[in-house]
């Protein structure tokens, strides 16, 4: 990866990181002036990476106001919640990369994070574990353009649950989490990875249902409302 490549990336990594741990809450005005100070940068590469954060849907350019960050639209995120169960499923069938020592000392890692958590739960710290477990899970994948998908439907779907949180029991969500690495964990070790997969899904769509029933009543409106 040349300099410029790497660069790139890592603004992009970051700028991500901070709307999905809703440093910068739907609505924010991203200051190109600021951004480009910041980060030490002139303004044409930092448009490139605004650019692909809009491609993903994650800010929007208007005339005459600015990059903004997007509001999360419960009803559309159900379609891509149901498409990201669906490409979980799939995960452990086409393509899956063996497993190794140290993926599953990674996972081992990730159930300690987990007990951690639920011992001492923190919002943000729940994102940023949810976060970092993504990364990995993509490891698993030896399919480039389904793992392709997959990373970008999960980066339009991070911010909701850290948005939620008010209305849900937050020591319950981080049991629950701690628990699922677990399940997965046992999965892997067996190296059943149609196993995993499932379970994965599984996860996703509790985690959905939990989301909904957290969400203001017109929002669950709309989503009932929605086409399935």
């Amino acid at each position: 990866m040349t300099g410029a490549a790497d660069r790139h990336l890592r603004l992009y990594t970051e700028l991500r990181a901070r709307i999905c741990l809703l440093d910068y809450p739907p609505g924010t005005r991203l200051s190109e002036e600021q951004l480009a100070a910041e980060f030490g940068i002139s303004r044409t590469p930092l448009r490139r990476v605004l650019a692909r954060l809009e491609d993903e849907g994650l800010v929007q350019s208007r005339h005459g106001v600015g990059t903004l960050v997007t509001e999360i639209d419960l009803r559309e995120m159900a379609q891509v919640y149901d498409l990201r169960m669906e490409l979980a499923q799939l995960a452990g069938t086409l393509s899956p990369a063996p497993m190794t020592a140290e993926r599953l000392a990674r996972m081992t890692e990730f159930v300690a994070r987990g007990e951690a958590l639920a011992e001492a739960p923190h919002a943000r710290a729940f994102a940023a574990l949810n976060i970092d477990h993504h990364a990995f899970t993509l490891t698993l994948i030896d399919n480039p353009a389904l793992r392709e998908v997959t990373d970008r439907l999960f980066y339009q779907t991070a911010r909701i649950w850290l948005q939620s949180i008010p209305g849900m029991d937050l020591a319950h969500e981080c049991a629950i989490f701690a628990d699922e690495l677990r399940q997965l964990q046992g999965a892997l070790e067996a190296g059943d990875m149609r196993a995993a997969a499932l379970l994965r899904r599984a996860h996703i769509s509790m985690s959905f249902r939990r989301l909904s029933a957290a969400a203001p009543q017109d929002s669950r409106e709309r989503s009932a409302a929605s086409p399935a």
